[in-house]
């Protein structure tokens, strides 16, 4: 008979729990392999800014000058339109303190002698219309002349017309008294009277004729004076008209140099303004160039940085080739900030702690010095959990791009494979999203 003692010891006679250990254990690993898996891409990365008047910015000298005194310290917060430093001037060019002033009164003897040359066109104008009267009042004058002559020249003309019939009338009376003389039917008294009389009808018609000529060389004269005097008036006007072009012509020349000297005075007037250099944006002065009164500065040469204070943050990371196609707009991932605590669980972003969540914004297609492509991505309004307000640029981070939900015992069996992760459509996994939100 066996030993009670025995039985006790060893337990023989008792059932084992092992095996049912071990069944629950293989049930709860088997029900491990059908939890969802997130598939992600994980990336490093820093803290940069979406926009580039977020981005530290270089403080330039806009002109070549001599340091006077500085208005701000190395590490000093300022404000918009703040007045960093105050430079003076070294080109000869505008040495003069009242170069406005003197350029100003260029101008205005400038603007007084363009008012000059405008009043003599003017009077320019004003002649040539006088010219053009006078002319039609001599033009009118001649042509009265000329009609008056062709009226005393119709009537010349019908005066030597009887004349000439009178004389026609003498000279055939002389003739036949001539013949009635010759055969003694009439005295040589009588045929002298005729032979008078034919005399004085041929003097009188020669007069006429005479008088018919001058008044037709009259008329000859009339015209070339009518014609001397249409190239008088236009050497006059021509040469009038030639001055008023002239003095157009310097007054447009006029014009010129006084846009010329007033773009000169606004430019004297812009640089006296760029003798105090002012704070571009809000933000903190760092990295000081110069560190002396009386240093020279050349035309853009950088002062100081200058920091802004308020940034709309972003992350840029870098992801291998070969995970580019898996990468699109709008996709969510997951930060870890340096200097933030955070616990991570790879597969359950949800479940993670101390995380940040971000949408993608941009990535390039150009391919990086690193071999790598780069992606922006800014914070996602949609998270309650907002990102820290103690974030700086450069700040490291550390970030999982989230990519399909798949089963445990899948996202092993790929890892084993070396498969890469699945290829999903970001506006497909949207969808399905709110399916199983209704």
């Amino acid at each position: 008979m066996p030993l009670r003692s025995f039985d006790q010891i060893y337990r023989i006679n008792e059932d084992s729990k092992v095996a049912k250990w071990s069944f629950a254990f293989l049930v709860f690993l088997l029900a491990i392999l059908f939890l969802p898996w997130t598939q992600n891409i994980k990336s490093k990365g820093n803290i940069t800014t979406l926009y580039q008047e977020h981005r530290a910015q270089n403080i330039n000298s806009p002109i070549p000058g001599k340091i006077v005194k500085w208005a701000v310290r190395e590490g000093e917060f300022v404000k918009k339109g703040d007045t960093i430093m105050h430079i003076s001037e070294i080109k000869e060019d505008y040495l003069d303190p009242n170069l406005i002033g003197r350029t100003r009164e260029q101008l205005e003897a400038k603007k007084g002698t363009i008012e000059f040359y405008e009043r003599k066109a003017a009077t320019a104008s004003v002649q040539m219309e006088a010219l053009r009267e006078s002319e039609k009042l001599k033009i009118d004058q001649l042509n009265n002349k000329l009609k008056q002559l062709d009226n005393k020249l119709a009537s010349e003309k019908a005066e030597l017309e009887a004349v000439t019939n009178e004389y026609e009338l003498a000279k055939n009376q002389y003739e036949r008294q001539q013949k009635m003389y010759e055969d003694g039917l009439v005295s040589q008294t009588q045929l002298q009277q005729r032979n008078l009389a034919f005399q004085n009808a041929l003097a009188k018609r020669v007069m006429v004729d005479n008088k018919l000529a001058q008044t037709q060389q009259e008329v000859i004269n009339t015209r070339i004076e009518q014609n001397s005097v249409k190239q008088e008036y236009a050497e006059k006007i021509s040469k009038t008209e030639g001055d008023r072009f002239q003095s157009m012509s310097n007054v447009t020349t006029g014009e010129a140099e006084v846009a010329k000297l007033e773009n000169q005075v606004s430019n004297y007037i812009i640089r006296n303004d760029m003798y105090t250099i002012l704070a571009p944006q809000d933000g903190q002065i760092v990295q000081a160039n110069k560190a002396g009164i009386g240093e020279i500065l050349k035309d853009g040469e950088r002062i100081a940085v200058i920091v802004p204070t308020r940034v709309h943050y972003a992350v840029e990371m870098y992801v291998e080739p070969v995970d580019l196609p898996l990468i699109s707009v709008g996709q969510k991932v997951r930060f870890m900030f340096d200097g933030f605590p955070a616990i991570v669980f790879s597969g359950w972003p949800n479940n993670s702690y101390g995380t940040f969540g971000g949408k993608i914004v941009a990535y390039e297609n150009t391919i990086s010095p690193n071999g790598m492509f780069r992606v922006l991505v800014e914070e996602d309004d949609t998270e309650d959990k907002k990102w820290p307000a103690q974030l700086k640029l450069g700040t490291g981070a550390q970030g999982i791009a989230l990519l399909k939900d798949v089963p445990v015992w899948y996202e092993l069996w790929r890892n084993i494979n070396g498969f890469p992760p699945d290829y999903y459509n970001l506006q497909e996994q949207k969808a399905n999203e709110k399916v199983k939100i209704k």
